[in-house]
């Protein structure tokens, strides 16, 4: 068995509610993106950048990942995703090509679609199986409100180039939109942002709500009669109402196992108990109680129940 303690770049598989399980690659240095949305599970962008580079080594990355096949861990796709906005690593396409090359599920890329305007990222990504763009906004002031973009990105050159993408693009196009409540969680919204979608050729729409402690402490969850009429008007597919598999980690020690998993996806206490349970753990509550001490863990009550993200 391998020791994943020390993996710098590939993590999972995590729980996906839109791909079954997912193995995780973060070419991107922790907190880099250019974006820094409202809702963000990850907290504030810590550097906010819009510069395409080569921030780890691509051969690096793709040796973790064949070292990471050799343990024969069951996962259902591959997921580019980062800790940061992934289309910003500038080898992207390279690495796509080489992850297909190791295995036959599918590579899926996460993006927030900030640079759909690049050719270059476009081409990149036409060698990915799926690509998940979010676009939470129907007009530039929305946008900005929700997505707080690196200064030089524009509303309208994102669509332009997703609505260029989507007509070039040969696989599985998801697009993925956060609701939240009292800033697009009304029939209006619904009503333009279908109007906008219709010029985009895409497969999926996800709809997606703030279950998880947000960026920012005013940002709510719509009532599910919100969501209710977005899934009425748009035709999309509610997140919430997905089921998921459970967290799984090969490092052995039972903490460094939940470290190795929220330093890049927040888990509430209700996930970690079902964690551990799996692995037979008997001292979860002590466990518990040393997450909640350790200075380098944020603990954050949101909806009555903790969850647990690095800081």
């Amino acid at each position: 068995m391998i020791n994943l303690k020390n993996f710098k770049y590939v993590f999972g598989p995590v729980p996906s509610r839109r791909m079954g399980l997912s193995i995780g690659i973060s070419p991107i240095a922790e907190g880099h993106c250019n974006y820094s949305c409202i809702y963000c599970q990850l907290g504030r962008t810590r550097s906010m950048i819009n510069k395409r580079e080569e921030y780890f080594n691509c051969n690096e990355i793709i040796e973790e990942f064949k070292l990471y096949l050799k343990d024969n861990i069951d996962f259902d796709v591959v997921t580019i995703v980062g800790e940061g906005e992934p289309t910003l690593y500038s080898e992207l396409g390279i690495l796509i090509k080489e992850l297909k090359l190791l295995t036959d599920k599918p590579v899926a890329v996460i993006t927030n679609g900030a640079l759909m305007s690049d050719d270059s990222v476009r081409e990149d990504l036409k060698n990915a199986d799926i690509v998940l763009p979010s676009l939470d906004a129907c007009n530039d002031e929305m946008f900005r409100k929700i997505n707080r973009p690196y200064g030089s990105i524009k509303f309208d050159e994102i669509v332009e180039g997703l609505k260029i993408f989507s007509k070039e693009y040969s696989g599985q196009l998801w697009i993925e939109t956060m609701i939240i409540k009292d800033i697009n969680d009304n029939k209006e919204f619904f009503i333009n942002f279908k109007k906008l979608l219709s010029t985009i050729n895409y497969h999926r729409l996800y709809i997606n709500s703030p279950v998880r402690p947000p960026a920012e402490k005013f940002v709510e969850q719509p009532l599910k009669d919100s969501i209710r009429e977005a899934i009425s008007i748009l035709g999309g597919i509610s997140i919430d109402e997905l089921a998921s598999e459970g967290f799984y980690s090969e490092v052995e020690d039972d903490y460094e196992a939940i470290l190795s998993i929220i330093k890049r996806h927040p888990m509430n206490q209700f996930e970690i108990k079902s964690f551990l349970d799996k692995r037979g753990t008997v001292n979860i509550e002590e466990i518990l109680k040393e997450l909640s001490n350790d200075n380098n863990i944020e603990m954050i009550n949101y909806k009555d129940y903790y969850t647990y993200r690095l800081k």
